[in-house]
């Protein structure tokens, strides 16, 4: 599991956007029970603290404690330090493992595994995270051509996993089908600008180059956005369950 982004711990709960209510409740509507929830490569515990409350007992994993340290804290919320891939958790003990804008860099067949043994057998599993926002045209091509071009080279291979909504990520379950969902969020130009500093191409580029790049199109993303703006996120969702045969 790669950490691109424990120097940026601060930066990432401020400034990364949250998930609808909604997604929360289709994804509560395929859960069959509400003891144990696992959130894996919880960052800042964005997801954990949500799940907190209607589930009895939530563990947060991450091998960043600096996004540990930042996280949300709640009673029923156990954090540690662990690799997605090897973890202390005991043999069939969650009813949901869920993993946000995470799973991408793990190790695919080894946290599966994990995951195999983790999840109680009527469990669920659930992957998302989100995709590319768009705005107004003008910024969208702008940030489409800062995208592909002036941070292109940068980006790390698994972004491919984002780019093509999770459709093609390596997903050994049962696929439970999910109607689409965005996240649209009213930001200022400063939340605009914080939000892409936190971005790991950007922060790649930014120590091979010795200058960050989003000043690079500040200027003119100033003009495009405005002081406020309406931004929509795709959500990425891939939900399943273990395969029983007969």
């Amino acid at each position: 599991m790669k950490d691109n982004f424990s120097t940026k711990s601060a930066d990432y709960k401020k400034f990364r956007p949250d998930y609808p209510d909604e997604i929360y409740d289709f994804i509560r509507s395929k859960i069959n029970g509400f003891d144990n929830a696992w959130d894996c490569g919880t960052g800042n515990g964005q997801v954990a603290g949500v799940i907190a409350d209607f589930f009895t007992n939530v563990a947060a994993t991450d091998i960043s404690e600096n996004q540990i340290k930042n996280a949300v804290k709640k009673s029923n919320i156990k954090y540690s330090i662990q690799p997605a891939e090897k973890t202390t958790f005991k043999n069939e003990q969650f009813d949901l493992i869920i993993s946000a804008q995470a799973a991408h860099w793990f190790e695919f067949d080894k946290f599966y595994s994990e995951v195999k043994r983790c999840l109680k057998p009527d469990g669920l599993v659930v992957l998302m995270g989100y995709g590319l926002f768009t705005s107004n045209p003008a910024t969208n091509e702008l940030i489409a051509d800062f995208y592909d071009n002036t941070i292109g080279a940068y980006w790390d291979p698994e972004r491919k996993y984002l780019d093509e909504h999770y459709h093609t990520i390596p997903f050994p379950f049962k696929d439970i089908k999910a109607p689409p969902f965005f996240r649209v969020c009213e930001w200022d130009i400063e939340h605009l600008l914080g939000y892409l500093r936190t971005w790991s191409a950007v922060n790649h580029y930014e120590k091979k180059n010795d200058r960050n790049p989003v000043s690079l199109i500040e200027d003119r993303l100033r003009n495009t956005f405005g002081k406020k703006n309406k931004i929509v996120f795709p959500i990425l969702l891939r939900l399943g369950k273990i395969e029983v045969y007969d």
